[in-house]
C-alpha cells in the first residue's frame, strides 16, 4: 500500500504523518491488491474552498474524499482524502473525544469512501459504520458513534 501524506497547514494538533499513514493503511488492508492514495491535511481556507467548490457545502467540513476512477496506473490510485485540521480539532474538543481517536476515525472514514463505501442510505450507513467500529477497535480506539 502506498499512502502519500501532505500537511498543508500549520496547525499544532496534526497527528504525526506516520500515524495518519498507519490509519489509512489499516483501512486499505481490506483490499487484496496494492493501492495508492493521498491524505492531505489542510487549514480552514483550503477546506472551505474544496467543500464549496466540489461538494457545494458551506464553509469547511471535517473530511472530504475525492475518488479517481478509470486511471490506469500501477499501483491503482484510489484518490485523495482531505482533512481540515481545525475542524477536526474543534469537533474533538467539543465532543470530548481523544484527538487521535477522532483523527483515526476520519482518516479511516475517508479511506473507506475511496474504497467505495458510503452512507447515503441507512443500510449502507450501518455497514460502513460497523466497519469503522471494527477497524478502530483493531487500533484500540473507542466506538466513535457512542
Amino acid at each position: 500500500m502506498s499512502v502519500n501524506i501532505q500537511i498543508a497547514t500549520k496547525s499544532d494538533e496534526v497527528p504525526r504523518p506516520e500515524d495518519i499513514r498507519r490509519w489509512a493503511e489499516h483501512a486499505l488492508d481490506l483490499c487484496a491488491e496494492e493501492m495508492a492514495m493521498t491524505v492531505r491535511v489542510v487549514g480552514i481556507e483550503e477546506g472551505t474552498e474544496l467543500n464549496e467548490r466540489w461538494r457545494k457545502g458551506t464553509g469547511p467540513t471535517n473530511v472530504l474524499a475525492f475518488c479517481i476512477d478509470d486511471l490506469e496506473i500501477s499501483p491503482p490510485l484510489l484518490g485523495d482524502v482531505v482533512i481540515c485540521a481545525p475542524v477536526v480539532d474543534m469537533e474533538a474538543h467539543r465532543d470530548g473525544k481523544v484527538a487521535n481517536a477522532h483523527w483515526a476515525h476520519l482518516v479511516i472514514h475517508g479511506t473507506l469512501h475511496l474504497l467505495g463505501y458510503n452512507h447515503v442510505d441507512p443500510i449502507d450507513a450501518e455497514k460502513m459504520e460497523q466497519l469503522e467500529r471494527e477497524l478502530l477497535h483493531d487500533l484500540r480506539y473507542p466506538d466513535p458513534y457512542i
